[in-house]
């Protein structure tokens, strides 16, 4: 049962062309993740803080047992093989021992945000466990689920495409989906994971603040990085703050990290960080966004030569695009190159075809056993109860992402747009996300989003909501000032005909502005 991806070649070519997933027959995620690494009780896999001050620290070993007996727990409350276990939990251990407690029963963990998020979609619930604070009623306190369980057990056979964990999309462009994925899903993952973080990993600590319910939290971080026997940093942040960012890498030592592009721009306003915090960051990876040149800058100059990777992927099928310092050249605003094992093209939506260099098109992966990465064990089995959305997603061997881009002649990838989220204004097809970019270059907008409302002449017409910079009045002068700037930058029929000022902006907990929160805003049918 045991793997270890690796890529170990001296160039992207050599590594796209060599690259094959060797994945053994008999594999079980947490088997993976714990057992499979020497010294496991030498070995730090999680340093826990808390904003009480409270500091904690589990080896694989720890992690190993108290997961065992939390299975325990489960079996006897009749957890089985193949049930469904939700989990609300924020950057606490009780999230990623129930995970692999689910894995070592055949069972598959459900990832939540919130309970408000899934309590209608649980009809036939029938126990909850209450993680902190004392059990209420029906509940079962966490804490107490592993008394009296035996610290040994014997994990059930599963293999690389057994189902093991239902993730949720953002909710970005419509209501959330569940995205079911397979035990092998944490491996398509680690390709990427040692793409962006420049293919050293050795003396790493690693740590996100985005929610562990994402595939943002623990397929681009977390679980790759236990892989290759690395720690993680817990910290139940709440709501993103730049100086406790700041202040969690500096005492746990983080030398990589995921941050998303929103977190990176709030962090970018902390002055001279270098002299207030003594940092070990060596590279950042982020995606969701494209990333500005000033980013980049910023990175390499205010943080000394920290490595700034975009990347791009979404819960369907994660990390299939990034950037690599140590192999190519970044491009500011392109997602990358396509990472070795993903089979990653721009294709028509409608036939399925290749389009050619530098046209637009829908980024798609293969699935099928054309691809020359075949049994690619990122992309995931189904939309959860939706077998229509998940046939809809794919056109003969290639897994529609539903994200506008195109290739340029050098092989990079460049995001235009989510296909939802295009606005068609005079017949003209815009992508929010450009004209996002460009409204975000005016030194007073700390956040905007971007959707088309309907008019009757155009069509739709461009609106933007802009959250001001602190103590910046949203006014006529402002909305001016940033149409001027969208004119000089873009089309001149992409400028925001409509802009909105807001106190703050819906955002996902990676940071994606919810454009379908800002449609409903307006009222538009759908969202």
């Amino acid at each position: 049962m045991t793997y270890r991806v690796t890529l170990d070649f001296d160039t992207y070519e050599a590594a796209r062309e060599g690259f094959a997933w060797d994945v053994p027959a008999d594999y079980n995620a947490a088997h993976d993740l714990l057992r499979k690494h020497e010294d496991p009780k030498g070995s730090v896999a999680l340093f826990q803080g808390y904003p009480d001050g409270r500091r904690e620290t589990y080896t694989f070993h720890d992690l190993d047992v108290r997961s065992n007996r939390v299975a325990g727990a489960l079996r006897d409350l009749g957890v089985e093989r193949g049930d469904r276990v939700g989990v609300v939990v924020p950057q606490k251990p009780a999230n990623v021992l129930t995970h692999l407690a689910c894995w070592k029963l055949g069972a598959v963990a459900s990832a939540r945000e919130a309970v408000d998020a899934v309590r209608g979609g649980l009809p036939d619930l029938e126990h909850v466990v209450e993680v902190d604070g004392e059990a209420v009623g029906a509940a079962h306190a966490f804490e107490d689920l592993p008394a009296g369980q035996p610290r040994e057990f014997d994990i059930v056979g599963t293999d690389a495409d057994t189902p093991a964990v239902i993730m949720y999309t953002s909710g970005s462009t419509g209501p959330p989906k569940g995205v079911l994925h397979r035990h092998g899903a944490w491996l398509g993952h680690c390709p990427a994971f040692l793409m962006y973080f420049e293919r050293d990993v050795e003396d790493s600590v690693l740590w996100t603040p985005a929610d562990w319910a994402w595939i943002g939290a623990l397929g681009d971080l977390v679980f790759p990085a236990w892989h290759y026997r690395r720690p993680v940093v817990g910290y139940p942040m709440g709501k993103f703050d730049a100086e406790t960012a700041f202040g969690i890498a500096e005492e746990f030592g983080v030398t990589d990290t995921f941050l998303p592009p929103t977190a990176i721009r709030m962090m970018m306003k902390v002055e001279e960080p270098e002299s207030a915090y003594d940092l070990d960051l060596e590279a950042i990876c982020s995606g969701g966004e494209p990333l500005t040149p000033e980013i980049l800058d910023w990175a390499a100059g205010t943080l000394d030569d920290v490595v700034v990777n975009e990347l791009y992927g979404q819960t369907e099928a994660n990390l299939l695009v990034t950037n690599c310092r140590d192999w190519f050249e970044a491009r500011a605003g392109s997602m990358g190159k396509p990472v070795p094992g993903h089979d990653v093209a721009v294709v028509d939506p409608e036939t399925g075809e290749e389009v050619p260099t530098d046209e637009v098109g829908e980024i798609a992966v293969r699935h099928g056993g054309g691809s020359p990465y075949d049994g690619d064990p990122v992309i995931f089995r189904e939309y959860w109860n939706l077998p229509e959305k998940t046939a809809a997603a794919r056109v003969g061997e290639w897994h529609l992402t539903g994200d506008l881009g195109y290739r340029d002649s050098e092989g990079y990838f460049w995001f235009k747009s989510r296909d939802d989220d295009v606005i068609i204004t005079a017949g003209y097809r815009v992508g929010p996300g450009e004209v996002e970019s460009a409204v975000l270059e005016h030194p007073d907008v700390e956040q905007v989003g971007v959707i088309g409302v309907p008019e009757e002449i155009r069509g739709e017409i461009i609106k933007a909501f802009v959250q001001p910079v602190a103590d910046v009045v949203g006014d006529d002068a402002l909305r001016e000032g940033i149409r001027d700037l969208v004119r000089e930058n873009l089309a001149k029929h992409e400028y925001p005909r409509e802009i909105e000022f807001m106190d703050e902006l819906p955002q996902t907990t990676t940071g994606k502005i919810q454009r379908r929160k800002l449609r409903e805003r307006e009222g538009i049918e759908g969202g």
